[in-house]
């Protein structure tokens, strides 16, 4: 967006820097947002939080100047906003809004190419960068390029209204709870499809969100706001969770905050549980003996490194008479296991969704150990 002869007015990392800005919309009236200082840096995410009537979306509006700052300045790419012309500035930020906010007299390709063609792209140029985008977000241009916005669900319609954001490969984009209209299965499903798009294209982002679940998954750092646009703490969202920075705060997140660090808390294999290790081909008598010593009533079964399941002590001891019975005969499959790049969230879930007390976790093939319900409790006291 810096044109030649402008001065870089940013460090390298920083894409947008917001400088002692409040907004007031009366002369007398407390500020919707009261000087605010905060810089987003390059490809970072960050989500801004708060009660109704903290500014949140003041904030985002004042990036692209469909609101003006009272005082202050936002500087946006190395340039400052306020002296930037305002439809360059505005062709050059991507911006969302709930619902898409689309045209609803267009066909799907023409909202998406509508600032492509603003900018006055080659046609073939902006086809084939639609293509690209409906595709990126999940739809097939083919099936829904020529419908309209009507025909569409509203998690299509989220999908369209993110890829018009990024037609013109903008550096910035603008989210103003573009989640918020969707059921919570599919706005999931939108919430992990964004997250991947955006760590692949590395946009900087700025998202407004009242849902504070939705910023952990989402953000790599969390704003929270209170009323007054006054900003109480900027943060990863695990240190937000486990350090809180006032009572405003802590009230905010409230009081199942331990349970929103699960979804930002990554499986440790250092925290697992590490239980005793038969091979298939072990006579009974033997395992049976091994687990009396280890003091357990259960043992992982691999062959070779590979997981088979697991065994108890119970049909062991039965069999301990047999010098023909082996460990492999009373294997039992795991219900289900878990990658280790998986969070302590979705690990505890599944976890839940079986009668076992305990869950195999591998990294690709390779065992790590198992989770279980004092693994989770461990890892979560660790940062308090």
């Amino acid at each position: 967006m810096i044109t030649e002869g402008e001065e870089q007015d940013t460090r390298d990392d920083e894409v947008i820097r917001f400088e002692g800005v409040t907004k007031r919309y009366g002369r007398h009236d407390s500020p919707a947002v009261g000087h605010l200082d905060l810089a987003v840096t390059r490809g970072e995410l960050v989500a801004l939080v708060g009660p109704s009537g903290c500014g949140k979306s003041t904030i985002l509006r004042m990036v692209n100047r469909l609101v003006e700052p009272s005082a202050g300045r936002i500087v946006v790419d190395g340039r400052d906003a306020a002296h930037t012309d305002v439809v360059a500035l505005r062709r050059g930020i991507g911006y969302v809004i709930q619902a898409g906010g689309l045209l609803p007299h267009r066909t799907i390709r023409q909202n998406v190419a509508t600032v492509p063609r603003l900018l006055g792209w080659d046609a073939d140029v902006t086809r084939r960068r639609v293509d690209e985008l409906l595709e990126l977000v999940g739809l097939d241009g083919w099936a829904h390029g020529d419908r309209y916005p009507a025909q569409l669900s509203g998690g299509q319609q989220q999908r369209v209204g993110v890829a018009r954001a990024l037609a013109a490969d903008p550096p910035v984009l603008l989210m103003d709870e573009p989640f918020g209209a969707v059921d919570p299965v599919v706005r999931d499903r939108l919430q992990s499809e964004f997250r991947r798009i955006q760590q692949e294209l590395g946009k900087t982002v700025l998202f407004v969100t009242h849902d504070l679940d939705e910023a952990v998954k989402l953000a790599d750092r969390i704003a929270v706001f209170s009323t007054g646009g006054v900003l109480e703490q900027i943060a990863t969202p695990t240190t937000l969770l486990s350090e809180p920075a006032s009572e405003f705060v802590v009230d905010f997140i409230g009081s199942d905050r331990g349970l929103r660090r699960l979804a930002v808390t990554p499986i440790r294999p250092e925290d697992l549980e590490r239980p005793l290790v038969l091979a298939p081909a072990d006579g009974a008598a033997y395992a049976a003996t091994a687990l009396e010593l280890d003091g357990r009533a259960w043992a992982v079964v691999l062959d070779h490194g590979r997981l088979l399941g697991w065994v108890a002590r119970g049909p062991l001891l039965e069999q301990r008479g047999s010098r023909s019975a082996r460990v492999g005969d009373h294997t039992r499959r795991f219900p289900t296991t878990v990658a280790a790049r998986e969070t302590l969230r979705s690990a505890f879930s599944a976890l839940l969704a079986q009668e076992l007390r305990f869950l195999p976790v591998l990294d690709g093939e390779e065992f790590l150990g198992v989770l279980t319900p004092d693994v989770v409790h461990t890892a979560l006291r660790r940062d308090l």
